[in-house]
């Protein structure tokens, strides 16, 4: 019988019936759409199959048919929940390969917008898990109707610098497309201020909240060694205890000019990954007044406008970029043949690799535990599946 379709009931160990059940295909604590095969015994769950692929939409493949200037934009709908990130791992890999120098004002540019980006996607992270897990209950609905009001704060930013709230095509190789208008900096200070102002009024609610820490403490256990095994990165990695972060290990667009911390949980269950979140929220808006306060003057490429789709041209050769994204390493391979267009390119998502995850955490839980823990990994699945 299809597995997609079948009930199956079969005894399991100590005369228990065990049920095959699905989760999805629609939203259950995710960014996409997803769909887990979870074999129970009773409320428990005792193993889970992810199913993916739904929101597969060729991009490999599609940028080999679109050039330098022109991919950067679709680059953006991988991870559309953090945007910047995916757009910048593309342009520094075919800058890599062609050797192209970046000016100082665009790196900074960019550090710029990553942070705000991580902010901006952990808001949209930490309101839909709240929502998710508690509703009402827990005021967990009060806590999502306030992170989206935050969130739509920094996308009010976005859309002053590029014209768009969602995918920006803010990048471009050499630097950057737009440079900041005549009082964005001041707004900028002005949100991420308002923003810091609500991260403790967040936690006073959340960790105040008897059901909130009942439902994340304790709750899908990754321990440091399945952490590493796995190959999961960014918060999850650094929730259970592994202190690496690529701004840190291997910094890029200058962000070795930058003081920040990189926060560390050793617990490794859905607290330990909140907490962690919630410290780089504080972090990330530290690096955005840095960057402001710090913001070089020149110019914000290192090529001539672009006049034609095909004027960017890299040379022979292939390079890996990486960037640490609000869910982890986001990388981009790519092989370049001298013309207009890669010869073949290969993303690596944060969210593909820490789904893997899911199967080692989850057998044990009961069925309502599986959304928090998927909320805690907090996978995007335009990255997923591309």
């Amino acid at each position: 019988m299809d597995i997609e379709s079948r009930q199956v009931l079969e005894m399991g160990y100590g005369g228990a019936e065990r049920i095959t059940m699905n989760m999805g295909p629609q939203h259950p604590s995710s960014h996409g759409v997803f769909r887990a095969i979870l074999t129970l015994e009773g409320e428990t769950v005792i193993a889970v199959d992810a199913v993916i692929g739904y929101l597969h939409r060729c991009h490999e493949k599609l940028s080999e048919t679109l050039t330098y200037t022109q991919y950067p934009s679709i680059a953006s709908k991988t991870d559309y929940v953090a945007a910047m990130t995916s757009e910048l791992a593309y342009v520094r890999a075919a800058e890599m390969i062609g050797k192209i120098d970046v000016p100082k004002r665009a790196q900074y540019l960019r550090v710029l917008v990553a942070e705000l980006q991580r902010v901006a996607s952990h808001c949209l992270w930490l309101g839909t898990w709240c929502l998710d897990m508690g509703g009402a209950l827990g005021g967990g609905a009060t806590v999502f109707l306030y992170c989206i009001r935050e969130r739509e704060d920094v996308l009010d930013l976005f859309e002053s610098l590029t014209g768009a709230r969602l995918l920006y095509g803010f990048h471009q190789v050499g630097g950057t497309r737009y440079d900041i208008p005549e009082g964005w900096a001041r707004k900028c200070r002005e949100t991420v201020d308002k923003i810091d102002g609500r991260i403790d009024e967040f936690e006073e609610m959340l960790e105040s909240n008897a059901f909130f820490m009942a439902r994340t403490q304790g709750v899908g256990v990754a321990s440091r060694e399945l952490a590493q095994e796995v190959g999961i990165s960014g918060p999850l990695l650094r929730g259970s205890g592994v202190n690496y972060d690529i701004r840190r290990a291997e910094p890029y667009s200058s962000y070795g000019d930058f003081d920040f911390k990189v926060p560390v949980e050793t617990a490794g269950d859905c607290f330990a990954r909140y907490r962690v979140r919630m410290v780089e929220f504080r972090e990330s808006i530290k690096i955005v007044r840095q960057a402001l306060d710090g913001l070089p003057e020149g110019p914000i490429s290192s090529r001539p406008g672009v006049k034609s789709v095909g004027q960017v041209r890299i040379p022979k050769g292939e390079g890996y970029a990486r960037v640490e994204g609000a869910r982890g390493e986001v990388g981009c391979y790519l092989i370049a043949d001298g013309s207009a267009k890669p010869y073949r390119m290969k993303w690596r998502g944060a969210s593909f690799s820490n789904l893997a995850l899911l199967p080692h955490i989850i057998p044990g839980h009961k069925v309502a535990d599986v959304v928090a823990i998927m909320g805690s990994v907090d996978p995007v699945f335009g990255e997923v599946d591309r």
